[in-house]
């Protein structure tokens, strides 16, 4: 299905022909990295740099051209530009120079406005949004996103959760469930679960596929999960970032208001260099850091209670206080928190009279406060037993 689906795709796009070469996208060479996966179509349009801007109704022509075609449910088309080669080419003709991401406007700090060239903020229903980021992979993080996101929702609020990590999707897995979207007037409608609207590309490809993409594709897919999803007027937006301080990272900064940045770490230096690193990525693109969260601050031996500090203790704390941001909370390295998200069950729903349940509605609850700092209509407060 997905082969003949491209093929499909791909046809459609030769009625889409390049206004200065005459050629049609495929003809020309254009079209890059096509792919067709349950009904969701993703592809590159390589331009030269010097005409990215006005290459954007070809763009959108091209999304359109591929949306009309029967069994597509949604479409991202994304330009990426390349270098020219130096000098003449023989005859007027010859191969385009390596591909190169689009133009970095972002990497200044975000100007209130939209970046040129990047089209309107997207989200402009969700009230606040945060990103979850964290330096390395391995410290809790997309744990830590989801118990916080169903802390806030039940709370009153209504909370959406993104998972912006489009090469190592987890969110169905700790959400419990591999439903497929269904799509309602082109629009993919986000899952419920947990009283939370969710979206990840884990739950519009198979589980076992490899997200073989290059950067231009994953902004894309981000864009897409962003933009083409009905999440409806929110609350709070949370979103579970993928590690490091790459590609998603500049999209989220560029494309959506980001309210702040919440980083997790473990309490060991070589975790809290990496969240030292995501701490100064956010302050260069702008975006305010709300705090720091160390995860698996402590182990609790689940037969006896010994406590044992393996990562070390109160790193994440020290951290914060020397970089100058807010210390949100410390949470354990505990069985149970590992065993209910690997079974789909965040501990703050099933064991919400558990004291780490407790320890992350905490963190939630002073979180809100500070999303409540910012200039917009006073909406529902938390309160924490």
């Amino acid at each position: 299905m997905g082969e003949s689906l491209v093929e499909t795709v791909k046809q459609a796009l030769r009625s889409v022909r390049d206004p200065v070469g005459g050629r049609d996208l495929v003809e020309a060479g254009l079209i890059q990295g096509l792919t067709a996966r349950d009904g969701l179509v993703q592809f590159a349009i390589a331009v030269p740099r010097e005409r990215a801007r006005e290459m954007e109704p070809l763009r959108l022509a091209a999304e359109k051209a591929a949306a009309a075609v029967p069994g597509v449910l949604s479409v991202t088309a994304v330009l990426t530009s390349h270098r020219e080669p130096q000098g003449p080419r023989p005859g007027g003709a010859g191969r385009a120079g390596p591909a190169a991401p689009p133009p970095a406007h972002g990497h200044a700090p975000r100007a209130p406005h939209t970046p040129a060239g990047q089209g309107a903020m997207l989200l402009p229903e969700v009230r606040r949004i945060v990103a979850v980021a964290s330096g390395k992979g391995g410290v809790g993080k997309s744990t830590t996103a989801v118990n916080l996101a169903v802390a806030l929702a039940t709370q009153g609020l209504s909370v959406g959760l993104l998972d912006a990590d489009i090469y190592g999707p987890s969110l169905p897995q700790m959400l419990g469930t591999q439903e497929k979207p269904r799509t309602e007037n082109q629009r993919i409608l986000p899952l419920q679960r947990w009283g939370l609207k969710a979206m990840s590309i884990g739950f519009l490809v198979d589980a076992e596929t490899p997200m073989i993409w290059r950067g231009p594709m994953v902004m894309g897919a981000l864009e897409q999960l962003m933009g083409q999803v009905a999440w409806g007027a929110l609350d709070v937006m949370v979103v579970d970032m993928p590690p490091g301080t790459g590609d998603a990272q500049l999209t989220m900064s560029q494309r959506v208001p980001l309210a702040g940045a919440v980083i997790v770490s473990t309490p060991q230096d070589v975790a809290l260099l990496d969240a030292r690193r995501g701490v100064r990525m956010f302050e260069k693109v702008n975006v305010p850091v709300l705090g720091l969260i160390e995860n698996m601050s402590s182990w609790c031996c689940p037969n006896c209670g010994h406590r044992a500090d393996v990562f070390g203790h109160g790193g994440a704390r020290a951290e914060a206080a020397k970089l100058g941001v807010e210390f949100l909370g410390e949470l354990p390295l505990k069985l149970e928190i590992r065993e209910l998200a690997d079974a789909g069950t965040p501990i703050v729903a099933a064991r919400p009279e558990s004291e780490e349940a407790a320890d992350y509605r905490r963190i939630a609850a002073r979180l809100w406060d500070k999303l409540q700092g910012a200039p917009a209509a006073k909406g529902p407060r938390i309160v924490v037993e």
